[in-house]
């Protein structure tokens, strides 16, 4: 017998409350968390209940900005791999994490399924920034190193980004990298704890990430992969 699509939200409610994960939102058949990671901050997963099937979703980073043959093959090569998730893409080329498990099942492997969801968006970021944005990194570290502004929000990257690879080092520009749109645009590019930089904003989403179709296969919005 299946389970009620009420008793199923209620009982991934339970779960976020009893591990501190916020519920981000919740409708009549979706629930969306937010898991805290590290080197990606935060990855929102939809939880979609359906007839027969639970699907999970998350969005990772945005379609890259170069080296999109190399960035589309490492996903690929991912998803050789063996695991719940599965590394996927939309029209735009903006890359999620999907799952899929029997209604009946999603609240006894929730927890392994979050889990491999968090691992997988969060050790996949960095590599992906490298081979995607690697020179809109690039400029922003030597735009920030000359203008004496925090490099904080690069840090992660120093090793690549301060060495003699990085040509933008010592460049003359008085104009601020082009930052990839966000949901929080800066208000000044000047101001370093109001500018978006590559990284924050090439891991932001505004559109949700759910899906509204029993068919992962047919969805063709901007909400999530093809």
């Amino acid at each position: 017998m299946s389970t009620d699509t009420e008793a199923i939200l209620t009982g991934v409610r339970s779960w976020a409350e009893e591990n501190g994960v916020d519920v981000d939102s919740v409708e009549e058949s979706e629930i969306v968390v937010t898991l805290p990671g590290e080197k990606k901050l935060k990855t929102n997963v939809a939880i979609s209940v359906f007839a027969r099937t639970a699907h999970l979703q998350a969005f990772v980073i945005r379609h890259p900005d170069e080296n999109a043959a190399e960035f589309n093959r490492w996903l690929l090569l991912k998803n050789l791999r063996p695991g719940p998730v599965t590394f996927a893409i939309d029209s735009l080329g903006d890359v999620y994490l999907r799952a899929s498990i029997p209604r009946e099942r999603l609240l006894e492997e929730l927890d392994v399924l979050l889990g491999a969801m968090l691992a997988t968006a969060d050790s996949a970021f960095n590599e992906l920034l490298l081979i995607g944005f690697l020179t809109g990194m690039k400029k922003e570290w030597a735009w920030r190193i000359s203008r004496g502004e925090s490099t904080r929000n690069l840090a992660a990257f120093e090793d690549v980004l301060s060495g003699p690879d990085n040509e933008f080092l010592g460049a003359e520009s008085e104009q601020s990298p082009e930052f990839p749109e966000s949901p929080e645009p800066p208000e000044s590019a000047g101001s370093t704890e109001s500018t978006a930089g590559i990284a924050e904003a090439a891991g932001s989403k505004t559109e949700n990430p759910g899906s509204k179709t029993e068919n992962p296969g047919s969805k063709t919005d901007k909400q999530g992969p093809a």
